[in-house]
């Protein structure tokens, strides 16, 4: 079954009893990604890591990044990663191709993904996307599509599974859906940053997700006593405040600018906290929901994702918060996108802190204050507001 909430301009899906382990995407010419690549296999088990079992259950040399921190500055593409992810995700599942033209950069050259993934089975998939224009010069772009896959063997690793899909020929087939229809089911859930006051969200029908609610919002907003489902009306909740009553209705807050910006987000929050402590996805990405909420509230939310995962499952988190640097993750988690000129193009790169820091002591907060990954955002103009000229005219 798939539950499907609105979520502003964008649509948050979850699909139950599947799963999906992404290990490795290549984009170009879709969003402002111009050949992106980002991989999610680690080759060296960590000794007593935060993240238990990051490898594939059943397989242990077939090591993936069970949690993805994604940070950079504006514009480096962290919520592109995650819309991109969702529209492959839908063009499997539901054949939705418009998610995929939507996206596209320049109609004038190919378009093309690449993205290696394990489902529930052990089984690797390399789903290869190209979007063309037609060959009779028409100006509709068509969608071709190559699956290919291979058996996960019991001391296989993913760079050995990698090597026997390099072997089998790529062959793009114009009727894609054969191609997709024999992938096994695949389970994510994406959240991103709305607005309350456009959802429309059907709530899970379930008692401990009371208590999830009620514990997020009253950790973000002290003045809510308690949060309680509503026996009269369907998929409604009540917040209770010392000022008075608000209600959670089918996803909206009645009266919503009596709450702030964070404690609004805490609703989604509470979602997909909900939603991996019951197991029900598999993958999920959570992009910078955190943007009004306290520092230290963002890490231990983080914690608690981390600590609801279960084997053969995989988080992506963006924030631009530096306080998460402090947790004690394995130093693969932490992947920075930053922008590269070439020949006046840009060109998004992935920078893997575990590329950098070897020793067990090493620290990624002191790299990425000290700027080790040349990550830093450029503040020069913004020092030059200072200096413009007209100003001290007109005040002349």
């Amino acid at each position: 079954m798939k539950r499907e909430i609105s979520s502003g301009k964008l649509n948050k899906y979850t699909k139950e009893d599947n799963a999906m382990i992404i290990m490795d995407l290549k984009i170009d010419n879709f969003f402002a990604f111009k050949e992106f690549h980002m991989n999610m296999a680690y080759p060296k088990k960590i000794v007593n890591s935060y993240i238990p079992n990051e490898h594939l259950w059943g397989r242990d040399n077939f090591r993936y990044k069970k949690v993805n921190i994604l940070m950079g500055g504006n514009a480096t593409g962290k919520t592109s990663i995650g819309k991109m992810l969702m529209a492959i995700c839908n063009f499997i599942e539901r054949d939705d191709m418009h998610g995929l033209l939507d996206r596209i950069t320049d109609v004038n050259r190919d378009a093309t993904i690449s993205m290696d993934f394990v489902g529930d089975e052990f089984v690797m998939y390399r789903l290869d996307i190209k979007v063309k224009l037609s060959d009779k010069n028409e100006t509709t772009p068509q969608i071709v599509a190559c699956k290919r896959e291979v058996f996960i063997n019991e001391k296989d690793r993913y760079e050995t599974c990698a090597q026997k899909i390099d072997q089998i020929p790529l062959e793009y087939k114009e009727n894609y859906r054969d191609e997709i229809d024999e992938i096994e089911p695949i389970g994510w859930m994406f959240t991103y940053p709305s607005d309350t006051s456009d959802k429309r969200a059907k709530f899970p029908d379930d008692a401990s997700f009371v208590k999830v609610l009620d514990y997020t919002l009253r950790s973000l907003d002290p003045s809510i006593i308690q949060v309680d489902k509503s026996k009269e009306v369907n998929n409604t909740y009540i917040i209770h405040l010392d000022s008075g009553d608000l209600l959670v209705q089918n996803g909206e807050v009645i009266r919503k600018n009596i709450l702030s910006s964070g404690t609004k987000a805490g609703i989604d929050i509470a979602s997909l906290i909900f939603s991996i402590y019951k197991g029900e996805c598999g993958f999920y990405y959570c992009d910078e929901k955190f943007s009004y909420i306290h520092s230290e509230l963002e890490k231990a939310f983080l914690a608690t994702m981390i600590h609801g995962l279960k084997n053969n499952e995989q988080l992506f988190f963006t924030t631009h918060n530096s306080d998460i640097l402090d947790l004690p993750l394995p130093k693969h988690s932490f992947t920075f996108l930053k922008k590269e000129m070439c020949d006046r193009e840009q060109f998004i790169k992935c920078v893997y802190a575990s590329d950098y820091l070897k020793r067990s002591t090493d620290s990624v907060r002191r790299a990425v204050d000290n700027d080790l990954f040349s990550i830093a955002p450029g503040v020069e103009l913004v020092y030059k507001i200072a200096e413009i000229e007209e100003f001290a005219q007109e005040e002349g």
